[in-house]
């Protein structure tokens, strides 16, 4: 999966697919923070430092998780129509 944007609250996300359901995300082009799916619709976020998971509850993380798993369902048309035309 090629990286892509979000948007949640009006600001812009780049979101960088890093395999096993883990994410890296950046805000204003700087990293932002790296969340990963857990069970259910919870997401997890990892600790920028010291790089382990921290399982507090975060509106943000979850919210980002639910664009990244509608993103993932729902394939960009541009893609298809790029192929209808060879």
């Amino acid at each position: 999966m090629q990286p892509f944007d979000l948007t949640f609250n009006n600001t812009d996300y780049a979101v960088f697919p890093e395999g096993d359901e883990t994410y890296t995300i950046y805000k204003d082009g700087k990293e932002y923070l790296q969340i990963q799916k857990d069970d259910g619709e919870q997401w997890i976020k990892f600790d920028s430092e010291t790089g382990t998971p921290v399982f507090e509850p975060d509106e943000e993380v979850n919210a980002l998780g639910k664009l990244i798993a509608e993103y993932k369902e729902e394939p960009e048309e541009e893609d298809e129509d790029y192929e209808e035309e060879f």
